[in-house]
């Protein structure tokens, strides 16, 4: 058996052999293919490994070789689960090689013996280890004279980097983003000064930038963000002529921003967001830029008037700042982001740009002081994706035209003091996941065509003045995982709920009656129902006790009557305090007291009077518990957002720098 096993081994090999001689490829790296062969067989998860060893190594995955297939260029095993690091020396055989690119595998280290052989390859361009699992300090990358790109991003190299890479004289891109480099940011990065792209992101360099960055005048691409570094952008530079982005994102950067960058003319894009700047933004530094994110700064003043006016101008990012006065009227037809949010913007919203805003997919201005109408030219901006209005002093009512904007998946205008109906027109939005229009005063009744809104995630209409029976469509929003119809006067019966339900369930402080339907307990994955404050009858249906993930019901305040089911320990139950023990322990089970009177009207936000007095014993508890439910639910909201979440920030991940920074 043992010889029948050899045989087979041998017959393999000579026929591997056959297709070398029969191939035009050298001899030498037919060899060295065969030994590379061996060693990756059992060195990934993929089996069996893909290569054919019957055919030519120029027809390999990941192998490439020049126009006549007579020597290897390239070689490219992304995805190929290696683990062992013990074929990369064998690698360093082939001497034409050109490109080694071994991202997005296990790798823990690499070998002494590589770095020894592959330094003398005279060919070497790129050498990438991005997406690994190495650790440890950077090595030295002595002898490795024409690499142009280095990447060893998204692994776990520590310790301090000082002369590893003073030998890179043709390095052209550096990114060592992702790891734990520690100390200050290097400055020896290519005798040569040749360097075009350097990102180190996302490690933790301290100290000042070092003005020697400038030295490398060829930097078209820096990327320093999500560092520790503290101080001012160094006034050298102005100097870099040919740069095109400056990110510094997420460090402890202070001062002001300067002024000079505006006069880099082939500047496009500058990140400073979440940092400490502060006084004013100059004038002018928007002139050559395409994208702009200042947010989570000290900035104050106001918005420089031309700053939304170029014409390159893309995306506007100023939220979380200390700005002043009002928005400018003039904005590029360019523009397909802005966002102020959560400054002390006054005035009101100009109207007479919106008409030429076509591209514009994204306008926040939440959380500002803005007055006036919404302005009906917004209707205009078909390609809005999210319009965040939401905590301002908006007036006036709801207009029509917000029924074209038929790319919208997010509607904020809640917090305002808007009036009137809802329009039906809201209805047509059929891509909408999020509306919130709550805390405004709103009347008339919710329109029944809301069953429309079939992509819809989270509906919040409380806090206004509606009216009218809940629609009995509203049980067919198959996506609706939130519901907040709280604090309103809505009257007649619960209707149906969408079986989706999930966050939370809210009617409370209405106007409902009848009993509390026993399909409410088919809402497997609700977390919270707030049915409190309202004219309920009849007794707490057993099928509630079923429903799986509830953690909070909330039922005070109602004309209940019966015993409380034996909930589950982790479901609070909130009902009247006086008349009832919250726990399951006691055999005080009524939920009304027959002696006293039943409450029979209630204003918008408060109990009556007589209420009032009849649960005095009990109320700061309440409020305390329906205060801790309404912060939990918008904890679980925050939490429970749709991954294509358009609403967040414009602060990027971290991609490949070939790739993210092409201009």
């Amino acid at each position: 058996m043992r010889r029948c096993v050899h045989f087979t081994s041998l017959w393999l090999l000579l026929f591997f052999l056959f297709h070398l001689v029969s191939s035009k490829i050298l001899s030498n790296q037919g060899n060295t293919m065969i030994n590379l062969y061996n060693l990756l067989q059992n060195n990934t998860v993929q089996s069996p490994f893909p290569w054919n060893s019957t055919r030519d190594p120029c027809s390999w995955k990941g192998v490439a070789c020049n126009s006549e297939n007579s020597f290897i260029t390239q070689f490219s095993l992304q995805f190929f689960s290696l683990s062992t690091p013990d074929f990369l020396p064998v690698l360093c055989q082939i001497d034409t090689l050109e490109s080694i690119d071994l991202s997005n595998n296990h790798l823990s280290s690499i070998p002494s013996g590589f770095m020894a052989d592959c330094g003398n390859l005279s060919g070497l361009r790129e050498l990438n280890f991005s997406t690994n699992r190495l650790s440890g300090s950077l090595p030295n990358f002595d002898g490795f004279l024409k690499l142009e790109v280095l990447d060893l991003s998204h692994n776990s190299l520590s310790g301090t980097i000082s002369l590893q890479m003073d030998g890179l004289v043709s390095l052209k891109l550096l990114s060592l983003g992702y790891n734990q480099f520690s100390g200050s940011v290097p400055i020896h990065l290519g005798k040569s000064m040749v360097l075009e792209k350097l990102g180190l992101y996302s490690n933790q360099f301290v100290g000042k930038i070092p003005e020697d960055i400038a030295n490398y005048l060829n930097l078209i691409v820096i990327d320093l963000s999500y560092n520790n570094l503290s101080g001012s952008i160094p006034d050298r530079f102005k100097e870099l002529s040919n740069l095109q982005v400056l990110i510094l994102s997420s460090n402890s950067l202070s001062g002001g921003i300067p002024q000079f960058l505006s006069s880099i003319q082939t500047l496009s894009r500058f990140a400073a967001n979440q940092n400490s700047f502060s006084s004013v933004i100059p004038t002018g530094i928007t002139t050559f830029l395409r994208n702009l994110d200042l947010s989570y700064n000290q900035l104050n003043g106001s918005i420089p008037s031309d700053l939304l006016s170029q014409p390159n101008l893309r995306t506007v990012d100023l939220s979380d700042n200390s700005l002043e006065g009002s928005v400018p009227e003039n904005i590029s037809s360019s523009l397909v982001r802005l966002r102020l949010g959560n400054n002390h913007l006054n005035g009101t919203i100009p109207s007479s740009s919106f008409v030429s805003l076509q591209n514009l997919t994204y306008l926040e201005l939440d959380n500002n002081s803005l007055g006036g109408p919404i302005p009906h030219e917004l209707g205009f901006c078909k390609s809005l994706a999210l319009l965040n209005l939401a905590k301002n002093q908006l007036t006036g009512v709801l207009p029509v035209e917000l029924g074209n904007l038929s790319n919208l998946q997010e509607l904020k205008l809640e917090a305002n003091k808007l009036v009137g109906e809802i329009p039906i027109e809201i209805t047509q939005l059929q891509g909408l996941w999020k509306l919130n229009i709550s805390w405004n005063s709103l009347n008339g009744t919710i329109p029944s065509p809301i069953s429309r809104l079939q992509s819809l995630h989270s509906l919040d209409l409380g806090g206004n003045n509606l009216i009218g029976p809940i629609p009995e469509s509203i049980g067919t929003l198959s996506s609706l995982i939130e519901l907040q119809l709280g604090s309103n006067e809505l009257g007649g019966r619960i209707p149906s709920m969408p079986l989706s339900l999930q966050i939370a369930l809210n009617l409370s402080s209405n106007l409902l009656e009848g009993e509390i339907p026993e399909t409410l307990g088919r809402l497997k994955r609700l977390e919270v129902l707030d049915l409190s404050n309202n004219r309920l009858t009849g007794i707490i249906p057993q099928s509630l006790v079923g429903t799986g993930s509830l953690t909070t019901l909330m039922l005070s305040n109602n004309l209940l009557s019966g015993s409380i089911p034996s909930f589950p320990p982790v479901v609070s139950v909130d009902t009247d305090l006086p008349y009832v023990a919250v726990d399951n322990v006691t055999n005080k089970t009524d939920l009304v007291d027959p002696t006293e009177p039943s409450p029979t009207q209630k204003t918008k936000k408060t109990l009556s009077a007589l209420l009032v007095a009849v649960i005095a014993a009990g109320s700061t508890l309440v409020i305390s518990i329906e205060a801790f439910v309404v912060l939990w639910i918008y904890k679980k909201a925050a939490q429970n957002q749709s991954p294509n979440d358009v609403h967040k920030s414009n602060i990027r991940g971290k991609e490949d720098l070939n790739m993210l920074y092409t201009i």
